[in-house]
């Protein structure tokens, strides 16, 4: 678990960053009392949680963890701060915890814990480093920048593996959904496995192979690697339902079974 805290007061941040790293949840920890330093050093390091103070000259608490919920919707915020009086509107943001200054280690320690599992409810890693966005286009960002497929159809069928959530696809049905009527004879045979041996070179030299997994000739994307806003939308993210515009993987026919399904979801939604 990668961390961030952000905390004008350099000897508070200090004290904060020093807990942190005794603490066996979290891996990594950086410690910033510059926002727009600290912004800028997400833009190319994923984090699972943030501490944040609340009263700070360049921007509030508030407003920052707007800013990284944006950025990592699943990125649980913890706010440390002297004011109590902020707590509301903290909640509002769907804050993992709120500790009153001085804190305690213990205590940073519970609010880690219970961020863990309100992560592990959801189903998915809260800021996995492999991000894939199914809403409009399909595409794959690995630590904020987008993968470059050498095959557009080994794209695809990783974009089927991930509709179809974890759920096992043979060579065959695979076959059938990038060649639609097409005969899966010997020589299409070799085709598909030129297409699926690309795929896996080009998961491979992005560091992400253990993304699909493949077992007795099955293939299978695992979901609890990846940050989806598909499995988020399922999982009943609502950040994530509010940004859905009524396009789901444009670019393949066959994704429309799965944009109907979306449609209707919402559609019950606002009948409830």
């Amino acid at each position: 678990m990668r961390a961030i805290c952000i905390d004008d007061e350099e000897l508070i941040l200090n004290m904060t960053v020093s807990m942190c790293e005794q603490l066996s949840q979290i891996d990594e920890v950086k410690g910033f009392t510059d926002i727009t330093e600290a912004l800028k050093w997400m833009e190319h390091h994923p984090i699972d949680i943030a501490f944040l103070d609340i009263d700070m000259p360049e921007m509030s608490g508030i407003a920052l963890a707007a800013l990284i919920k944006q950025k990592y919707a699943g990125a649980s915020i913890i706010f440390i701060t002297g004011f109590s009086e902020y707590a509301l509107d903290a909640f509002k943001l769907h804050a993992s915890g709120y500790l009153m200054k001085p804190i305690s280690k213990d205590r940073l320690e519970e609010e880690v814990k219970y961020a863990i599992t309100q992560s592990a409810n959801t189903g998915i890693l809260a800021t996995s480093h492999i991000e894939v966005r199914t809403f409009g286009e399909f595409d794959v960002y690995v630590d904020g920048k987008a993968i470059t497929f050498r095959r557009a159809r080994a794209k695809e069928l990783l974009a089927y593996l991930v509709d179809r959530q974890g759920g096992s696809v043979t060579r065959a049905d695979a076959f059938h959904i990038l060649w639609e009527d097409a005969t899966y004879d010997r020589t299409m045979q070799k085709q598909m496995d030129v297409i699926i041996r690309s795929l896996r070179d080009t998961l491979k030299e992005y560091g992400i192979s253990d993304i699909v997994r493949v077992e007795r000739g099955n293939m299978m994307i695992v979901p609890e690697l990846i940050d989806c806003d598909l499995y988020r939308f399922l999982n009943g993210d609502v950040e994530v339902i509010n940004r859905y515009r009524g396009e789901y993987m444009n670019s393949y026919s066959w994704a429309s079974i799965t944009e109907g399904y979306i449609t209707n979801s919402l559609l019950n939604r606002s009948f409830d």
